[in-house]
């Protein structure tokens, strides 16, 4: 799977899939309707939402590689590269492809949103997988965006296009909602893990080494990208992952505190603290007193 295919425009990716260009900024791709192909890798210049009716090999998302099911939903954003690794084989692409260009949604509610939805970030193992009323909804969700894209276009098409779109990816976080809570076999335990994986960052020398742990340090060991795991946590817990990670630290730091026999600075670097002042500065915030003030109190 050498081939590297960049599709920049909206129309580069409907000429490769034997697909009409009827708007210059968003199409929606019937897959069925492409020649047969070989795997390949895929760069992307704007955002991308595959509906995989067929397995045809196994799909490849940067490093990762996933083998996904028929009618799952893969979301890339703009600068993204994805493919499929059919080991040599041809295979017949089927399914569909939503794909619009950020300059659609510039100036609009969904543009200045966008990055409230995090599976743009999510990796290919943390891909959305429907049941069959889901399909059936994103299908209907297509077929509205399709009839805006063949109607002529006036005043409306943009607004209705747009609107659609977003209505689309609004069931997505539902959609996703449902399967944090069902895929237990894949998210069982991930809490206690991360908790785990706290305790034994603090009781070793990583802090020192390293500094606090961030959510991305966390999201890799845990084999999940930041944004799914952030997604995950809050769903869970009510709160994001980088509050979680203060709270630990803030209960850590709590109990040195104890031990008159460190100062605060020493109590911060311990914890993985760069400077000092920082820590104060956490501390005051999530406690009401300063490190001194709270050893000196209590």
């Amino acid at each position: 799977m050498d081939t590297m295919r960049r599709f920049e425009t909206i129309s580069d990716y409907n000429a490769f899939n034997n697909h009409e260009t009827l708007h210059p900024l968003v199409s929606v791709v019937d897959l069925s309707k492409a020649s047969p192909r070989q795997g390949s890798q895929m760069y992307f210049g704007f955002y991308t939402i595959f509906l995989k009716d067929v397995k045809c090999g196994d799909l490849v998302y940067g490093r990762h590689t996933y083998d996904y099911q028929e009618g799952t939903l893969v979301f890339l954003a703009p600068g993204q590269v994805a493919g499929v690794n059919s080991h040599g084989e041809t295979y017949q692409p089927k399914g569909y492809a939503l794909i619009f260009h950020p300059d659609l949604i510039h100036g609009t509610t969904l543009g200045r949103h966008i990055g409230d939805y995090s599976f743009f970030g999510y990796q290919s193992n943390e891909a959305l997988h429907l049941s069959k009323r889901e399909r059936q909804i994103v299908l209907e969700c297509f077929s509205k965006i399709g009839y805006e894209l063949e109607h002529a276009i006036d005043k409306h098409s943009k607004r209705l296009i747009v609107s659609n779109i977003e209505l689309f990816l609004n069931y997505c976080i539902r959609f996703y909602d449902r399967q944090f809570i069902t895929r237990d076999t894949v998210h069982k335990g991930i809490l206690e893990r991360f908790e785990a994986l706290l305790n034994e960052y603090f009781e070793s020398d990583k802090p020192l080494s390293i500094g606090l742990p961030s959510v991305a340090y966390c999201a890799g060991e845990l084999n999940l990208s930041a944004n799914y795991f952030g997604d995950l946590i809050k769903k869970e817990t009510g709160k994001t992952a980088q509050d979680y990670i203060q709270s630990k630290v803030i209960d850590l730091a709590k109990e040195k505190l104890f031990d008159v026999s460190k100062t605060v600075n020493e109590v911060s670097y311990e914890l993985g603290f760069k400077y000092p002042q920082h820590f104060t500065r956490l501390f005051k915030q999530w406690v009401g007193q300063s490190p001194n003030d709270y050893r000196r109190l209590n």
